[in-house]
């Protein structure tokens, strides 16, 4: 059985590229196609495979710059070609699942959620375009969501990484997916260190995230907010915080890991497609405040792991913030809601999948 994987860049690790990384696991001797690859920018594990880059690597100065060629991501991800693969499964939150296999192959694509900036989150990458020049984006913007949609239904089978992409896959492509949550290193993030009294956001620095009203949560509760994460919107967010907000930017894992443990509480302000940082601070044993209507839902359950604010207004949020200071929580209780999105429960659930569609003999 000859597998092929996809994925839609791979220029750091973030969420998606965790789940690729353990879906590679099980397929040690997959090559993994990719649009633009950003050597040493990945774990180690994932650079072993023989990684095959579309024609955009030339254009991305060597994956650094790859976001603007957007409009042409399509064209890249169906000009790969793979004609000896019986399995093509692919990661995709952007083109990677519109790749076209051979014939004969079976496509399987986990789908972190279709692409978010043509669809739920368009409004918000309108926003700072230039109104001259809004209607050639629109038009653009069009264009990719009819691929986005025709392309789908090249896949033969959708995973989601949870209830809320499941729903905006059906919404917009008119798809079945079933719902396999992503991994998270629960063995690494553990309770441990002294709890403070700051809150943390542990976010990019791009507009979906709406860090500017984690921010103003903080402000109105009088509690200093740490701030973990890079982006573009770095120094207009710096501006607006003040003295008690604290930009940490990038950090390795082990200082992840002690800021969660220090945190009195995670905000998590905006609709997440799943929300790997949650479960990351559970397993920290630190409770979250999040949107009733993300998919920070399948993680938490109101009053028991943190709280679900029913709308995502700056008041809402604060009510919601304020109930979870209020409360002492058991540190090991949290923990042990993390252990459900274990990187084990995940390979289980994924080997069991490939039984079902019968692909037993293409795994160990």
């Amino acid at each position: 059985m000859r597998v092929a994987l996809v994925h839609d860049w791979m220029t750091g690790m973030r969420g998606g590229e965790w789940v690729l990384y353990d879906i590679a696991r099980l397929f040690p001797e997959a090559p993994i196609y990719t649009l633009v690859h950003r050597t040493g920018s990945i774990a180690p594990l994932l650079e072993q495979h023989a990684i095959h880059t579309s024609w955009l690597q030339g254009l991305s100065f060597g994956g650094r710059r790859w976001r603007y060629l957007l409009p042409l991501m399509p064209a890249a991800a169906e000009s790969f070609a793979f004609p000896d693969a019986d399995l093509v499964i692919s990661s995709s939150h952007c083109v990677a699942k519109g790749v076209i296999p051979p014939p004969g192959a079976f496509h399987l694509s986990y789908v972190h959620t279709p692409m978010r900036y043509v669809w739920d989150q368009r409004g918000r990458y309108l926003d700072p375009i230039p109104r001259l020049l809004r209607p050639v984006v629109e038009t653009r913007f069009a264009r990719l969501r009819q691929w986005d949609m025709v392309s789908s239904a090249r896949v033969d089978r959708l995973v989601a990484n949870s209830r809320l992409v499941a729903w905006r896959i059906k919404h917009y492509w008119n798809r079945n997916a079933e719902v396999i949550p992503p991994p998270v290193a629960t063995e690494y993030f553990t309770p441990g260190g002294t709890r403070g009294d700051s809150l943390l956001t542990v976010a990019a620095l791009v507009p979906y995230k709406r860090v500017e009203v984690a921010i103003a949560v903080a402000r109105k509760l009088g509690r200093t907010l740490e701030i973990v994460g890079t982006g573009p919107l770095m120094r207009s967010l710096r501006r607006l915080g003040g003295p008690d907000v604290r930009f940490l930017g990038w950090i390795d894992r082990a200082e992840l890991r002690e800021a969660y443990r220090r945190a009195a509480a995670l905000l998590v302000p905006n609709v997440e497609d799943f929300g790997m940082v949650s479960v990351e601070a559970l397993a920290c044993g630190t409770p979250v405040v999040g949107l009733a209507q993300s998919g920070t839902a399948d993680i938490i359950r109101g009053g028991l792991e943190g709280e679900l604010a029913e709308t995502s207004s700056i008041e809402a949020l604060v009510e919601a913030t304020a109930r979870v200071l209020g409360r002492r929580w058991d540190p090991q209780q949290l923990s042990q809601r993390a252990d459900l999105f274990s990187r084990d429960r995940f390979r289980t659930r994924f080997r069991f999948l490939l039984d079902r569609l019968g692909f037993a003999e293409a795994r160990p």
